[in-house]
């Protein structure tokens, strides 16, 4: 990206940012960061970054991602010990194989360089434990973006097939990590407003510290680059049929979510076989595993409901602008959200840029029903709706016969939602910890 110019300016304040994962590594808890690099400047701030270099990392690379990033941004990149030799030990978590080299150049960088503010922007929270040692050592304050529960008892319950893999030494461990972290820091960032109060719950210390809800932003250029190079991408759709496509992460989570659109499907191409047969679903990127070794859990239940031949999943990760792309040739989106009511979908947004119609289902107390309803996605329902087959049916046949396509979603509320306004909330939250820290 060449259309951001460096600016010196010994008034700014500087930042920080840890996130481990960075392009051209392809995940999604980079995001907020990546979209928000172009206008931290802007607000006051400039910022360098430390990240885990992509060599270090078994995640899906996606080397166009590196054109969204500003030429003028600094990043550091450290290395991890070899996975090949700590999985030996039971221990593959890029975070614990990195933590020590974070400390190492954290270290060296807070004693050269002036810092104001350290943020940590990830899902490997295990890293996040250095705030509370560099706070201490460099007089620091810190704060900490939840993209999703650190300690959770959510799958304690749960069958152990659906948990994840050695969820009893992670869970245990994110126990005794957790308020090491959390006990020391100064602000909280959150995509969703539960994860914040369950914190300030579970630790009355921080109950004072500045928080914010703010969700992932609206980044419009990922959208030019995505149509710049389409040619590149290949299509995974068939020209000849009414395509459905949802992209990310599957699971046994969000059964309750596919299951209407599943029985409604099915109700329709037994009532009106000709009119339903050319419909075809597309779970893409459904797992976190290396290419060719993910377990495809959609496919399964799509064959409870006898629809193996109208559904297709693939497990292996897409990269991001060929993820876009494919969403833009799609007839219709389907977002399908977790049995947890606290889930909210940070996807719902590269969905709204395409505009085409989306069929979303969460959990009726997901905050996500509440932030699609602003946008005027009116097919946005609960999963207990009594009547949502019939609703599911009549969407699809809209679909079919092609009268709802384009939809001109609420344009003020994605202005409002835009990476650039976002970006303004978080620098607000980083002036008040600074602000805070001023008067203690």
């Amino acid at each position: 990206m060449n259309n951001y110019k460096l600016i010196i300016n010994l008034d700014l304040k500087r930042l920080l940012i840890i996130s481990p994962y960075f392009p051209p590594s392809n995940t999604a808890d980079m995001q907020r960061i990546r979209t928000s690099l172009p206008y931290f400047i802007d607000f006051g701030w400039d910022v360098e970054i430390v990240s885990i270099h992509e060599n270090y990392t078994d995640i899906n690379q996606d080397p166009l991602l590196i054109e969204s990033i500003p030429n003028s941004i600094k990043i550091h990149k450290i290395r991890a010990l070899n996975k090949k030799l700590t999985s030996k030990l039971g221990i593959g978590s890029i975070a614990l194989r990195s933590i020590f080299s974070y400390k190492k150049k954290v270290n060296k960088l807070l004693r050269l360089e002036r810092f104001d503010l350290i943020y940590f922007s990830t899902t490997q929270f295990p890293i996040c434990i250095l705030g509370a040692y560099w706070k201490q050592r460099f007089n620091i304050p810190y704060v900490i973006d939840m993209q999703d529960p650190w300690h959770s008892d959510y799958y304690n319950n749960k069958p152990k097939h659906q948990r994840p893999v050695k969820h009893w030494f992670s869970h245990r461990l994110n126990k005794w990590l957790e308020p090491i972290a959390m006990k020391k820091v100064d602000g909280l960032i959150s995509v969703s407003k539960d994860y914040i109060n369950d914190l300030k719950q579970r630790y009355p210390q921080i109950k004072n510290i500045p928080s914010k809800t703010i969700t992932f932003g609206i980044f419009k250029f990922d959208t030019e680059i995505a149509n710049k190079f389409k040619i590149n991408f290949n299509t995974p759709l068939y020209s000849n049929h009414i395509n459905i496509v949802c992209i990310g992460r599957g699971g046994a989570d969000m059964y309750n979510a596919i299951k209407p659109l599943f029985a409604a499907l099915k109700q329709g191409l037994f009532n009106d076989y000709n009119l339903f047969k050319n419909i075809r679903v597309y779970f893409l990127g459904t797992s976190y595993a290396q290419s060719g070794k993910g377990k495809k859990i959609i496919l399964p239940l799509a064959i409870q409901y006898n629809l193996q031949d109208y559904i297709i999943e693939s497990t292996d990760r897409l990269n991001y602008y060929h993820a876009l792309s494919i969403l833009q040739q799609a007839d219709s989106l389907f977002i399908p959200g977790s049995d947890d009511p606290k889930y909210t979908a940070s996807k719902i947004y590269p969905y709204l840029l395409t505009h085409k119609p989306i069929l979303s289902i969460f959990h009726p107390n997901s905050p996500a029903i509440k932030e699609l309803n602003k946008f005027a996605a009116n097919y946005t329902y609960s999963y207990t709706d009594t009547l949502l087959t019939n609703k599911i049916i009549d969407f699809l046949k809209k679909i079919i016969n092609k009268t709802i396509n384009y939809q001109e979603y609420n344009i003020d509320i994605m202005d409002k939602y835009a990476a650039s306004n976002l970006t303004k909330h978080q620098c607000l939250l980083f002036n008040s910890v600074i602000n805070k820290n001023l008067n203690t």
